[in-house]
């Protein structure tokens, strides 16, 4: 069975979605290992910020990291072996790495059809 390591650089979390803005590229990747995982599939992330150990103990990262520095985030490895630095697969690239087709509408939902608009109002003097 095919397996995968993503080693990303240090973040908040691996979702995409803390913060002040939304990183689409962050919440694709997140929902397509979340989909396969949920298929029985092996994927494995380390962040930078939390596993710093994961990063200085696999040779391969570490020597990449020490070739590039950071830019060389994120590094994919495929069985043991770089598959990518610096970028993430894509959708379908995972569904070529476990020979398995990843529905695209489980990856990127419909938008919601309902709009909710939020109205926020301060009391005069908590300005």
């Amino acid at each position: 069975m095919t397996n995968i390591e993503i080693f990303d650089p240090a973040m908040c979390c691996s979702t995409g979605v803390c913060g002040t803005s939304v990183d689409p590229e962050l919440t694709k990747i997140a929902s397509a290992i979340f989909t396969l995982e949920k298929k029985g599939y092996s994927v494995k992330r380390y962040n930078l910020a939390n596993d710093p150990a994961a990063f200085a103990e696999n040779a391969k990262v570490n020597k990449a990291l020490q070739e590039s520095g950071t830019d060389a985030l994120p590094i994919i490895l495929v069985d043991g072996e770089v598959y990518r630095v610096g970028g993430y697969p894509s959708v379908e690239e995972f569904s070529s790495l476990f020979n398995f087709k990843i529905n695209q509408e489980e990856i990127v939902p419909e938008k919601p059809k309902n709009a909710l608009d939020l109205l926020f109002e301060t009391k005069k003097g908590e300005e």
